[in-house]
């Protein structure tokens, strides 16, 4: 065995005291940061593997839209991704889906209920946008005028204000409200974008066609 000279041997005595003191606080150290890397690491494999089949489904989906429509099967792989992944943004893309095929289909309250769901869930503000609007040209299909403007009131982005405000005006319309109709068309007029000038030319026509009924 190597002797250690009296220096060599005062450090090495130093560094056993300092172990009995301290070893077990390092062992927890350790073990705790081993943990919380494989921790992370089965964590990000986990959300890749959920964000792949969420996204596998989507694809199942579009497939059903393009090769028959069929509402039914549309909306059986829309819950997969609803009920499964409903924090992924495929899902409320996928109720979107499903809720247009439930309005070709004349079932305008299994839409209704979708794009609730859409509300409710989804994170991204302009998606829940497109949402509110649709609920509420659901909503002016079923005569429910004071649902769908409340739905129309709601706070927006400033992109859709345009088309709020068109879609406000075909509810107060048809429930018989003409001159807030007219204000409401106007306002859609003014706030539609250059880009969108055929389709202030179709507001327009509407806020004639309010005017001439008046006459």
């Amino acid at each position: 065995m190597a002797a250690y000279n009296p220096e060599e041997q005062e450090k090495i005595e130093g560094l056993k005291a300092w172990w009995t003191a301290h070893g077990n606080t390092v062992i927890i150290i350790l073990t705790t940061l081993i943990a919380t890397i494989v921790g992370i690491q089965a964590w990000n494999y986990y959300t890749r593997q959920q964000a792949q089949q969420a996204a596998d489904l989507f694809t199942v989906l579009q497939q059903q839209v393009e090769k028959s429509g069929d509402p039914v099967k549309i909306n059986d792989a829309a819950y997969l991704l609803m009920e499964g992944f409903p924090s992924s943004g495929y899902a409320a893309r996928a109720a979107l889906i499903a809720a247009q095929a439930n309005v070709n289909a004349g079932e305008l309250a299994e839409a209704s209920g979708k794009l609730q769901w859409i509300l409710d869930h989804s994170k991204e503000p302009e998606l829940k946008d497109i949402a509110r609007l649709r609920l509420a040209r659901v909503l002016l299909d079923e005569q429910k005028y004071d649902e769908a403007l409340r739905h129309l009131n709601a706070a927006h982005g400033e992109s859709f204000a345009g088309l709020y405000a068109d879609m406000k005006g075909d509810v107060l319309a048809a429930s018989g409200s003409i001159e807030e109709a007219r204000a409401a068309y106007q306002q859609a007029i003014d706030k539609l974008s250059e880009g969108r000038s055929a389709y202030q030319n179709i507001v327009q026509m509407k806020l004639d066609g309010l005017r001439s009924h008046a006459e």
